[in-house]
């Protein structure tokens, strides 16, 4: 199960890159800082007081020489800092006080070194909502050229001993959009394909789920899903794709020989697009707590620069393990 992750964290460590982690004050990033330097992985930037870091670290017997310590409240970038969050926001009615005032919150300060190139990736969400998180981002980095639509993909890498033809998938969307229409579906699946081949390295293989497989149930419930795979098909005709596909259609050869027959993503996909966030968000913490799944995300997909998000329930090996797809993913940037 850990080969994937392995390859990820190596790819890491050969070219490391900067990543700020905002939430200093909770023990599984300090522990998850030390680990990501001590293998190399990255250039950790922690966020928080120095003192009072340095004392927690040491009362988990947590060793953080060589990471850099900033405190958003102290530090000398503080007004330039709040400058560029002014002239940013100003356009929706921020004053430079409150201007000041948000760039202390240490996930804004942390998104605001990325923006400047600072730092080259951002990792938070351990203590802080997905919401809090992704305003962030938007509010200071924006949306990626070409763009249209931000998500959340998690990478989830299946034990052993499963029927599927593939271990490591790609779901999304995980964690933003509620109830996305047939073209924000659409594009879920572009940029989730796209994410596929930085992350893992080969070709993307698309299944749009639903509860219904090829019209087995044909309610009004899964046109979203039909009309997106015709648009994904006209717009990316070289990607492999078919929909609208049950779960065991997507993932099993066997069923989806039976289910849908000839297809070019049926019984082998490795990216699973869900139809709405109820559906992937639920589906995800449930292979995760039932089935040993590993998962990794939320990977937020269409920000222009790396800043991915946490679980609140992350383990240090979780978020150590984000750090290591932040940095590839900043390499991949550039």
């Amino acid at each position: 199960m850990r080969d994937v992750l392995e390859e990820i964290r190596a790819r890491a460590r050969r070219v490391p890159m900067t990543v700020v982690l905002p939430e200093g004050h909770d023990g599984r990033v300090l522990r998850a800082a030390a680990s990501s330097h001590g293998e190399g992985l990255a250039r950790i930037i922690l966020l928080g007081r120095p003192r009072s870091i340095i004392s927690r670290a040491a009362s988990f017997g947590i060793d953080v020489t060589g990471i850099e310590i900033v405190d958003p409240e102290t530090s000398d970038l503080l007004t330039y800092l709040a400058r560029l969050y002014h002239k940013l926001r100003e356009h929706e009615g921020v004053t430079e006080e409150e201007a000041a005032e948000r760039v202390r919150d240490p996930v804004t300060f942390g998104v605001l070194l990325v923006s400047t190139g600072l730092a080259d990736g951002c990792v938070a969400g351990a203590a802080t909502s997905t919401v809090d998180v992704l305003q962030a981002a938007l509010h200071t980095i924006g949306v990626a050229p070409g763009v249209s639509t931000v998500s959340g993909a998690f990478l989830v890498i299946v034990p052993e001993g499963r029927d599927v033809a593939e271990r490591a998938l790609l779901f999304a969307d995980c964690a933003v959009m509620p109830r996305p229409g047939p073209l924000q579906l659409a594009s879920v699946a572009t940029v989730t394909a796209a994410t596929r081949r930085w992350l893992l390295g080969d070709e993307p293989v698309v299944a749009m789920l639903s509860f219904s497989t090829k019209g087995s149930a044909p309610v009004k419930e899964t046109g979203r899903v039909v009309k997106a795979t015709r648009r994904l098909r006209e717009e990316a005709p070289n990607l492999a794709v078919d929909g609208e596909l049950q779960a065991d259609a997507a993932l099993v050869p066997s069923v989806a020989e039976k289910k849908v027959g000839p297809s070019d993503a049926a019984g082998r996909a490795n990216v699973l697009v869900f139809p709405d966030l109820d559906a992937g968000n639920i589906c995800y913490k449930l292979v995760e707590r039932l089935c040993g799944a590993r998962t990794v995300g939320p990977i937020l997909q269409g920000i222009a620069k790396p800043v991915n998000d946490l679980s609140r329930g992350a383990s240090v090996e979780d978020i150590v393990d984000l750090v290591a797809v932040t940095v590839v993913q900043a390499q991949n940037l550039g």
